[in-house]
């Protein structure tokens, strides 16, 4: 069986009565993926903003995998300690990952950024040197529109990722950059200028399920972006 770990930051945890993109993700393979595979992870719960933390379990669907290593505010400097952890208690094939927001936001400079993405790699092969990786880059938010300097770091953090992950790239561990989500719009695919809508939810699935197709023939082309 195959096994994919989302890991991220509140666009992947998700809150309460949001389906997330790991739902429309989960969807799209169970339609289009013959082979068995599921969604791992060392979490399970959505983020309650009421509680203002992560303990919701309001999932529209109970035969949807609830795991994954994701947390609201939490960034790349964040799971470097524990994606090795996670790796093996999990045995996940494929991270999904998207990161990078918050510490652009909050806590490190892209070339520190782009570091952590070195040391991350180094730890999740560390439990495995078979794992398999796709990263999203990061989709700037509204803030850009209002922060010159925070949307030049966004940009020159994703030209660092791409550079970083093709550096590291190696056949037993292949690292794959997704695109963009197609036509991401903050106005139409959020519900606040960085969290996806229903809308939101389906692009950045696709993102990553047409890198999964293209690259590795993993189920089919997302057309519901």
């Amino acid at each position: 069986m195959l096994r994919f770990m989302p890991v991220g930051d509140s666009m992947t945890i998700g809150s309460a009565g949001e389906h997330t993109w790991r739902y429309r993700m989960w969807q799209h393979l169970c339609a289009t993926h013959g082979a068995p595979f599921t969604l791992v992870g060392p979490r399970e719960t959505l983020y309650d903003k009421a509680a203002d933390a992560p303990t919701s379990y309001e999932y529209a669907d109970p035969e949807f995998p609830r795991g994954h290593l994701a947390g609201w505010g939490e960034g790349w400097t964040h799971m470097v300690p524990l994606i090795s952890g996670a790796v093996r208690e999990t045995r996940a094939d494929v991270l999904l990952v998207s990161l990078g927001l918050i510490d652009l936001g909050f806590y490190t400079n892209a070339e520190q950024t782009a570091a952590n993405v070195r040391a991350f790699v180094a730890e999740a092969r560390s439990a495995d040197p078979r794992i398999a990786m796709v990263v999203l880059p990061v989709i700037p938010n509204v803030r850009c529109a209002d922060d010159s300097s925070f949307a030049t770091q966004i940009g020159v953090f994703n030209e660092l990722l791409a550079k970083t992950l093709a550096d590291l790239d190696e056949p037993r561990s292949p690292l794959l950059l997704a695109s963009p989500p197609p036509s991401f719009d903050i106005h139409l695919d959020t519900y606040d200028g960085t969290h996806p809508n229903r809308s939101g939810e389906h692009r950045i699935a696709a993102a990553f399920a047409n890198a999964l197709w293209q690259a590795w023939e993993i189920g089919e082309e997302y057309d519901r972006a």
